[in-house]
């Protein structure tokens, strides 16, 4: 007995065989979250490891910021200070000069003296340009160098007398300048009783013992330590850190932030506004991962094996009916309702197939019996209503053209039967539509030909929405309300009339529609007693709309002496292109 499996069955078979959901969160989900983890543990670590390090950068930079406030310590340097400011010190006697050099040259260097090797010395610069240099290497400052020219100096007098924190530089200053690159602390000392300014004091430090704070904190191997200042120049890194990577790093740095091969990590020095960031190599972390992955790939590749031969096993039972029914379903929207789909078995997709069989039928029948017949009635009435136009626009104008003759203006007359070859033209075209710029264009010549027989009495005013041009109308729809407001609302008058004729696009209603205005100011008529002429042209336009479009409406206002205004709405989803 042959066995008949159902739908469902044969998709959990197939679901339960491919283990799709197990493979993907082997492969996928669980290394992600590992490294995920991984990663978050080393950031953390990484934090604790940089609080240190923050917190001896902090310290160095105190001792150097103490050095800045020594002349505040000593009265005798403090009044040498005053008078070298104060310009006194050429103008007193040799005893009180004697005392000043005294406290500068060596009252100050004794309160300065430092055990830390790597504080290289500091430099006093006095108002009145004296350089006052401390230094273990017995060092002496440049001749005539612009010490009052240099951001750091201009930098230490803009802070008014707290602390200002120099970046990387080298002492070209000095006769004897260090090697390495130096970072400095200067403040400005002041005359705590005046206020007034009086030296700029400045130590130097070699950023040497940044590399030592950094090496005595243990990081991954190929992990980078950088420091930068307040305007995120580079201070010192433990390897060479191009200037690309450096861009890319936002200051404050979130921690965890991926940047190129690396995860950042980062803390700010608030005593000097610096920042110290740490790029752990993410290669070093996804190392720890290789296992993973490799089982992740191996079970991966055995899936992707496995699935393939259940589904050429399976795909004879289910996938190859759908192929044929979406096949049928392709030939019968081309038209081609003699299709159908071939049923085997009793399953679910046989029972399927059958129902599909069934819709086309009945789909045929319903084309055959109401549908063709419909748009026939349709197309044969939207012919009829647009044969109608023409003859009565013909009769119209070619009585316009007799009233030229009569007139005797044959010049006129000539201009005249050109225009209306023109619009012949136009009318003969085998087309049932025409783009609202076609149709304007037809109007505008029309009305210009009606200008010629009224001259002045005649008034055109037209105006197209540009967005408007290429939406498709019946062709002919609007000639009959033209032409209706030309010889019932302007030929009887003696008076000037103007005729408007507009197309816009309404966004104003909760759906936009297509605006079609036709107005004059000309006789009018009063809505219970209408001319039969005007009543047959309304009546074709109104037709024709109704065929044309589902939702269209068609509104006419008209008072005696006060003209007509005709409005032609169409929702903008109807309108074709």
């Amino acid at each position: 007995m042959k066995l008949s499996y159902s739908l469902r069955m044969r998709l959990s078979i197939l679901f339960f065989l491919t283990l799709i959901v197990p493979l993907f969160i082997i492969v996928f989900v669980m290394p992600s979250y590992y490294q995920r983890l991984i990663t978050t543990d080393t950031t953390t670590l990484t934090e604790s490891s940089l609080t240190s390090l923050t917190h001896n950068i902090e310290t160095y930079l105190e001792d150097l910021e103490r050095l800045t406030v020594t002349p505040y310590w000593s009265e005798e340097v403090m009044r040498a200070l005053k008078v070298k400011a104060n310009g006194q010190y050429e103008t007193t006697d040799a005893y009180s000069q004697f005392l000043t050099d005294k406290a500068l040259n060596v009252t100050l260097p004794n309160f300065l003296k430092n055990p830390r090797n790597d504080i290289l010395g500091t430099i006093l610069l006095s108002y009145d340009g004296s350089v006052y240099v401390t230094s273990a290497f017995k060092n002496e400052p440049v001749d005539n160098y612009p010490f009052t020219e240099q951001g750091w100096y201009k930098q230490a007098v803009e802070a008014d007398g707290k602390v200002s924190f120099i970046s990387a530089h080298a002492q070209d200053y000095l006769k004897k300048p260090t090697i390495t690159q130096v970072f400095s602390v200067a403040r400005l000392i002041k005359d705590p009783d005046s206020k007034q300014p009086l030296a700029v004091m400045k130590a130097d430090a070699d950023t040497i013992i940044l590399e030592k704070i950094a090496n005595d904190i243990r990081f991954n191997v190929n992990s980078i330590v950088a420091i930068f200042d307040e305007q995120h120049h580079l201070i010192y890194s433990t390897a060479s850190l191009p200037l690309e990577l450096q861009q890319k790093l936002i200051f404050p740095a979130p921690n965890g932030q991926t940047i190129d091969d690396y995860v950042v990590v980062s803390k700010n020095v608030t005593q000097a506004n610096w920042n110290i960031v740490v790029l752990l190599d993410n290669s070093e972390l996804k190392a720890k991962l290789e296992g993973i992955y490799m089982v992740g790939l191996l079970l991966a590749g055995g899936g992707i094996v496995l699935t393939l031969l259940v589904f050429f096993t399976l795909s004879r039972w289910i996938v190859k009916p759908f192929r044929e029914m979406t096949f049928v379903m392709k030939r019968v929207q081309k038209g081609e309702l003699h299709t159908r789909f071939a049923v085997r078995g009793k399953d679910e997709v046989a029972e399927l197939g059958k129902a599909l069989n069934t819709m086309i039928d009945q789909l045929k029948e319903l084309i055959d019996s109401e549908y063709k017949a419909v748009l026939n009635q349709r197309d044969a009435e939207y012919r009829a209503l647009q044969s109608q136009i023409q003859p009565h626009f013909l009769y119209n104008t070619l009585n316009g053209f007799i009233g030229l003759n009569r007139m005797g203006d044959r010049r006129l007359l000539e201009k005249s039967i050109l225009s209306l070859s023109g619009m012949l033209r136009y009318i003969l075209e085998h087309n049932d539509w025409s783009t609202v710029a076609e149709e304007m264009l037809f109007l505008k010549k029309y009305g210009e030909l009606q200008q010629l027989r009224f001259q002045d009495r005649l008034t055109l005013d037209i105006y197209t929405d540009p967005a408007t041009n290429n939406y498709l109308l019946p062709k002919l729809l609007l000639q009959p309300l033209v032409e209706n407001a030309i010889i019932h609302g302007v030929e009887p008058l003696n008076r000037p009339c103007t005729l408007v004729m507009s197309c816009i696009v309404d966004h104003a209603q909760d759906i936009e529609a297509l605006i079609i205005t036709i107005k004059d100011d000309g006789a009018g008529f009063a809505s219970h007693r209408v001319d039969e002429s005007i009543a047959v042209g309304l009546a074709n336009v109104r037709n024709r709309l109704q065929l044309a479009y589902e939702h269209a409406t068609f509104h006419i206002w008209s008072e005696i002496n006060q003209g007509t205004h005709v409005t032609i709405t169409i929702p903008l989803r109807e309108v074709r292109l």
